[in-house]
């Protein structure tokens, strides 16, 4: 099991990849809020979707947000790191995700 503070580089990493992502890929990304549940830690970290960016990491409690993530804290890692496949996580249950379908397809096509 992972720690609250690996968890949290590891969303920063995110949110420095999101940063760079490609102008494309960014520019259909709306303004969301988004919480990433670590059930094994007992924690949610919450955060906010802007411009392509993920901001304003916090596990503060904030109001529900549009996009709820739920992952394991080393499958957290593994999908950051790369070495687990947002597809493959989501679809054998390793990832599980309250979201439109919109929002799914556009978190999936910035994480890769």
């Amino acid at each position: 099991m992972a720690t609250v503070a690996a968890c949290r580089v590891a969303l920063t990493e995110l949110a420095d990849r999101l940063a760079g992502a490609d102008d494309h890929v960014k520019q259909h990304v709306l303004d969301r809020t988004l919480s990433c549940r670590v059930p094994d830690l007992d924690v949610v970290f919450s955060g906010r979707l802007h411009d392509g960016d993920l901001v304003d990491i916090t596990t503060e409690p904030r109001p529900k947000a549009q996009i709820r993530l739920t992952i394991r804290s080393d499958d957290l890692l593994d999908l950051v790191g790369g070495r687990l496949n947002f597809a493959h996580a989501w679809a054998t249950g390793r990832l599980h995700l309250d979201a439109s379908i919109r929002d799914l397809l556009r978190l999936r096509a910035m994480v890769r």
